[in-house]
């Protein structure tokens, strides 16, 4: 296998590790909607022994928002290495945002936004 048929098939598992990670956040997205939807209508303030239980309770919601968001970002530093290892490296030196990448990267097929 040479260079070329490697970078692609690092290119490949990328993609569809990116399609994965899309799938389970919609995945998410969708248990995040039910229970944000339950939580709205079944718990008021009545439903806690205090303030002290509430604040716990609400802490426990959002270390799990976070946890989410930071394997997201983990997974997302995984393909940006892989990125930066198959992408070709600008000759520029600098930060040049110029649309020169973009067009390098995309074969100069106009804006994709």
């Amino acid at each position: 296998m040479n260079r070329d048929q490697a970078y692609m098939r690092m290119l490949g598992a990328t993609a569809h590790m990116q399609w994965n990670i899309a799938k389970m956040l919609e995945a998410k997205a969708e248990e995040t909607e039910k229970a944000r939807h339950w939580i709205c209508n079944h718990i008021t303030a009545a439903s806690f022994l205090g303030d002290q239980t509430q604040l716990k309770q609400t802490a426990q919601i959002n270390e799990q928002v976070i946890e989410l968001l930071d394997g997201v970002n983990k997974m997302s530093q995984g393909i940006l290495s892989v990125m930066r290892s198959v992408l070709p490296k600008s000759n520029e030196g600098g930060g040049n945002h110029d649309g020169d990448d973009e067009e390098m990267l995309f074969g100069g097929m106009g804006d994709m936004n």
